[in-house]
């Protein structure tokens, strides 16, 4: 199966969790609802974990983000976050460049 960075960004858009920075540690941490970050947490700074690996770059496009998309990895939870495989090929070839795109709500 060929992987295209179409797939590499619907794997993207399909994580499944949430991600906080944790006030306390300076780690960010994954949670599987928005209710079980407790006061580490701020509320304000709770964010599904498809939009944490995404990172605004210039002009309106965002670059999906090998460094966050590492930081789920270290988590070792691949399959509860739903990290697949377009997400892993992103990540092993480094030679290529991070992905940038416009993004936009479809309804």
């Amino acid at each position: 199966m060929r992987i295209t960075s179409e797939l590499i960004c619907q794997a993207a858009d399909q994580l499944n969790g949430f991600v906080g920075l944790n006030r306390k540690t300076g780690q960010y941490i994954v949670r599987f609802s928005e209710d079980s970050f407790g006061m580490d947490v701020a509320d304000d700074g709770i964010i599904p974990t498809s939009e944490f690996v995404w990172q605004p770059a210039a002009d309106q496009a965002m670059t999906l983000s090998r460094e966050h998309i590492q930081l789920l990895l270290d988590q070792n939870i691949d399959d509860r976050i739903n990290i697949t495989e377009p997400l892993r090929v992103y990540m092993r070839r480094v030679e290529i460049p991070q992905i940038s795109a416009v993004r936009s709500l479809v309804n």
